[in-house]
């Protein structure tokens, strides 16, 4: 039986340590990869050292705004991470958090 607990009960999950802190992790990190362009950019990613957005946006036939959004969604999970190179933004692979969510992923799986 599943039993789904609110978070605004004057109790938090975390204090009945029913959410682990792994699991929060690995739930961002799987909300994240959940659309199918930002699984490509992270493969994409994973293959290369680093990519600008302007080279992306050739790639995927899909709006630069759109492309924005998902590159903002991956960056706020913190698997990637962007550096200004005026007037181009270079996006790499966090790789920290990359193989954090590969190894959370693994355990799950395993």
């Amino acid at each position: 039986m599943f039993v789904y607990l609110r978070t605004d009960m004057n109790t938090s999950l975390m204090e009945k340590e029913i959410i682990t802190e792994r699991q929060q992790k690995l739930a961002r990190y799987a909300k994240a990869m959940g659309h199918p362009v930002r699984l490509y950019v992270l493969e994409l990613l994973a293959k290369q050292s680093c990519c600008y957005s302007g080279d992306l946006s050739e790639i995927l036939p899909i709006a630069k705004s759109t492309l924005s959004q998902h590159l903002k969604e991956l960056k706020s999970a913190g698997l990637i991470q962007g550096e200004i190179e005026a007037p181009r933004i270079k996006y790499c692979l966090n790789v920290e958090n990359w193989n954090e969510a590969k190894r959370l992923l693994r355990n799950l799986i395993d």
